[in-house]
């Protein structure tokens, strides 16, 4: 899915205000304290709570392999002022056939537009690198702020459809959202400076 560019510990995104890089066993102590908390936890339904390190530890060792495989990217999320300083997590994994976006960030970062931020960057990439057509999103239906970062990055709204909740056991209401190439490129083609317009 990912081309080697990404698939070196040392690739990374950059935003006006934010880092997206590799994550490391160095931001453990900060995904356990910030995931874990139970605010951030219950906004997906895949980070259980409490959230034990061993459950990072080899979520880590999961998604560094795929980061290094091209079969996945996930990012770990810094301030540029502290790049070793993690925030939050952002990735796209799953099948070639059916990539899905996946993000939380850290309770004392919200509400100013870090992860909107960031997922433009991702979303970016997937197209830009990845020659992938279709990418999914979802979220809870209560979940203002992950809708509001969904409708920033282009996606629009599919279905709501019952997802399994590993964390929580059983099932949950998500709403689904997709974005395609060519959406993904009319918008990016209107956002484009004229340029012949400029001179």
């Amino acid at each position: 899915m990912f081309p080697n560019l990404t698939r070196d510990d040392v690739f990374r995104l950059e935003t006006r205000r934010l880092w997206l890089r590799w994550p490391t066993a160095k931001d453990v102590p900060a995904i356990v304290t910030l995931a874990g908390e139970r605010a951030v936890a219950e906004t997906t339904s895949h980070i259980p709570h409490p959230l034990e390190r061993h459950a990072v530890d080899e979520f880590l060792v999961t998604v560094r392999g795929a980061n290094s495989a091209g079969t996945g990217l996930t990012l770990a999320l810094a301030r540029r002022e502290a790049p070793g300083s993690l925030i939050g997590l952002i990735g796209i994994a799953g099948a070639e056939d059916a990539p899905h976006l996946g993000y939380w960030l850290g309770r004392p970062w919200w509400g100013h537009g870090l992860m909107s931020e960031a997922a433009a960057a991702l979303v970016h990439a997937f197209f830009a690198y990845s020659g992938g057509e279709r990418l999914t999103v979802g979220a809870l239906p209560g979940n203002g702020a992950s809708q509001r970062v969904i409708a920033k990055t282009g996606f629009r709204w599919v279905e709501q459809r019952l997802t399994p909740c590993p964390a929580r056991g059983g099932q949950r209401a998500l709403d689904w959202f997709a974005l395609e190439r060519a959406e993904w490129e009319r918008a990016r083609a209107a956002a484009a400076p004229d340029l012949a317009l400029a001179s």
